[in-house]
């Protein structure tokens, strides 16, 4: 796709963040606008900002986007109000529990997996049908450079964006031959609210979301327009990503570890360090 005048953008997370500029960027290209976000008064906020801007419409509900049913009933509901959809970027996450394995409640993984990887999941299989009626769309689906590297305190965070990770590339091969272009996004530290209700979220953002979410949406259009299927973007995304393939597991491991240490937790460490011959 190259134009996006009048084509119905689908954006879930919307309230902030990357979500929020995505918006505001497909807003001056003339699209119409379906925006979700399970923030209510984030997602208003949103709204109130594309007023005045060349977008074409703007429809916008409050839903967990870990819930089937609701996503099926907005994805009836934008195609009643603006169309059926051109482009849906799977964007709503949650940052996670933030402790290590073994202090980790079973429902941080619950509700992880639950936002991050079904959230995607249903996004994509809700709005999917409308694309191929359109004969042209994209998908673009929001994983993380913590889908392609494990960091210790973010195991069920990691887990869900490997699982995007997984699920869009075989979705990539699955649509070959068709007219939907599928991309897959790994963003490094963007600065966004995802680490604020994390263990050191303040410290964590300080220090790593560096980077301006209105950079990765530009970044997301190009990818679109150009076919790219992958775009690994954002603050210390690349070292990451160098990493994830061009050192050995063992060495990446020290490294990550190192580099994170001083952010842990040594009182909830101290019952996993080897102990002496």
């Amino acid at each position: 796709m190259k134009d996006f005048k009048d084509k119905t953008i689908v954006i879930t997370g919307a309230g902030s963040g990357m979500g929020r500029a995505y918006a505001l960027e497909f807003a001056r290209l003339g699209a119409r606008l379906a925006l979700n976000d399970f923030d209510p008064a984030g997602l208003a906020e949103t709204v109130a900002l594309l007023k005045g801007t060349p977008a074409r419409g703007v429809f916008s509900q409050v839903f967990d986007v870990g819930d089937k049913a609701a996503m099926n009933t907005f994805a009836a509901e934008v195609q009643a109000e603006l169309g059926n959809a051109h482009v849906i970027i799977n964007n709503a996450g949650v940052g996670g529990g933030g402790m290590p394995v073994w202090a980790m409640e079973d429902q941080s993984y619950e509700r992880t997996l639950q936002i991050n990887f079904f959230g995607v999941v249903y996004g994509t299989r809700a709005f999917l049908p409308q694309l191929l009626a359109n004969g042209e769309g994209a998908i673009v689906n929001v994983s993380s450079v913590f889908g392609l590297v494990g960091t210790p305190n973010a195991s069920d965070y990691c887990a869900s964006k490997f699982a995007v990770r997984g699920f869009t590339e075989s979705l990539m091969v699955e649509l070959q031959e068709s007219p939907i272009s599928v991309h897959l996004v790994h963003p490094g530290g963007i600065n966004t609210n995802i680490a604020k209700d994390s263990p050191n979220g303040e410290e964590f953002t300080r220090k790593y979301l560096k980077t301006d979410p209105d950079d990765v949406a530009r970044e997301v259009i190009e990818c679109i327009r150009s076919g790219k299927q992958r775009l690994v973007l954002g603050y210390q995304s690349l070292p990451l990503w160098l990493m994830s393939w061009g050192v050995s597991l063992e060495r990446r491991n020290r490294l990550l570890y190192a580099m994170l240490k001083g952010m842990l937790d040594p009182k909830l460490y101290s019952v996993a360090r080897r102990k002496a011959p």
